[in-house]
């Protein structure tokens, strides 16, 4: 029976888990890294957002992601019918990145844990955590690997990375009901024979086919695409067919896309994800954090869900490491609470996407260039800068800017 203790176990590899390795390994703690996948493993969520780079960079982490030669991503292209909305990243309202990455994440993750690896990172793959026992001096958590054997790691402190498998919202009955209206997404990758020259092969784009229902598509530097749809949980289930059948004929909804990836052999079978977004009832209790999808997903709409994976696990491996020496922590106010700052400003634009009223704002014409900035550093990822009005103000502006767009285009209507 393998027992050992160290002061963090991390549950999950992927860019929460690694972002929260490398800073406390750099800091001088034991960890380890425990991790259910095989890497490298097929994993959702492939579009980053700027604010993550900063993450990449203090973790020791850019150098070896940026080697590897990842589509850049500057901005993003919003389209509906013949309307076309157009995000800048070096037009944004708060300073920072101006770029970032699209990438496959089977790739991505692995040159993270490979990267880890080589600098001595603990890191155990196809190793499931079945049970967490607390007590007074942190927890004993149950391993089991793909045989069925058992071991145990005594920490001072979990890291819950774990992403959809959200190991211990599930142990700990931790999970609640989102507040984002109940979404699904079918999605693949294609070999993209028919990719244009220049920006518009590599643009990442969101063809919305109705107020609920979009496409995604996000091209990589090697050579494919991934396709996907979201829409109400309902109509992705009213499509006939398995589904590549039921992806073949979604794609038949978008105009623009369609010619360009009509009866092209998907890589894999088109994956669904029914109802993704997921809520907990609390981000920490003593001696375990959770960070990422693990705590929160809201909706791949305006890609946020590697920026809050990142966003949490520096935190949290920050205020881990103050504890750990000795000093006071208080988590409600340092980690939680910010936390669920910006978890409620990406709540709020996906609410009033599917609303519509973000796209009434996003497809408005003239557009309003220091309110698109404002937006623009918001889809960035920059959600905690309360000098932006769109951050500070985000419960009521979005609305009150969406009827100013309304009166507006009445008033045009009426002079003609």
């Amino acid at each position: 029976m393998k027992k050992e203790m160290v002061d963090v176990l991390i549950i999950g590899a992927g860019p929460s888990g690694s972002v929260a390795a490398s800073y406390l390994h750099g800091k001088g703690f034991t960890i380890k890294v425990v991790e259910k996948n095989e890497f490298p493993r097929f994993v959702i969520g492939e579009s980053l957002l700027p604010r993550c780079m900063d993450h990449f960079k203090e973790t020791d982490l850019f150098d070896c992601l940026d080697a590897y030669g990842f589509e850049i991503k500057s901005g993003a292209r919003f389209m509906k019918g013949g309307e076309v909305c157009n995000f800048d990243f070096s037009k944004k309202h708060t300073l920072g990145w101006d770029w970032t990455w699209q990438v496959p994440r089977a790739d991505f993750d692995k040159a993270m844990t490979d990267t880890l690896q080589k600098r001595g990172v603990d890191i155990c793959f196809q190793q499931e955590v079945v049970a967490v026992d607390f007590h007074e001096t942190g927890s004993t958590t149950t391993i089991r690997d793909m045989e069925g054997g058992l071991s145990y790691v005594n920490a001072k402190f979990i890291i819950d990375a774990s992403g959809f498998g959200r190991v211990l919202p599930r142990l700990l009955d931790l999970d609640k009901p989102s507040e984002i209206p109940k979404h699904s997404s079918i999605f693949t990758h294609v070999k993209d024979v028919r990719r244009p020259e220049g920006r518009e092969g590599t643009l990442i784009t969101f063809d919305v086919v109705s107020t609920e229902t979009w496409l995604w598509v996000i091209p990589f530097s090697n050579g494919y695409t991934s396709i996907g749809y979201v829409g109400p949980t309902d109509y992705i289930n009213s499509f006939e067919g398995d589904s590549t059948q039921k992806l073949i004929e979604m794609m038949k909804l978008s105009d623009y896309y369609y010619d360009r990836f009509k009866d092209l052999e998907y890589a894999f079978e088109p994956r669904i994800i029914q109802n993704f977004s997921k809520s907990v009832k609390q981000l920490y209790g003593e001696g375990y954090v959770l960070t990422g999808n693990s705590a929160e997903f809201l909706d791949p709409v305006f890609s946020s869900g590697v920026t809050f994976a990142t966003e949490s696990a520096l935190l949290s491996a920050k205020l881990i490491a103050k504890q750990l020496k000795g000093k006071d922590v208080d988590w409600e106010t340092d980690y939680s609470n910010y936390i669920r700052k910006g978890v409620e400003v990406f709540t709020t634009y996906v609410k009033e996407w599917y609303a519509g009223s973000l796209q009434k704002i996003f497809f408005h014409k003239p557009e309003n260039p220091e309110i698109k900035k404002q937006i623009c550093a918001v889809l960035a990822g920059y959600v905690w800068d309360q000098t932006n009005p769109f951050v500070k103000n985000h419960h009521r502006l979005v609305k009150a800017v969406a009827h100013i767009t309304d009166l507006e285009k009445e008033m045009r209507l009426s002079e003609k």
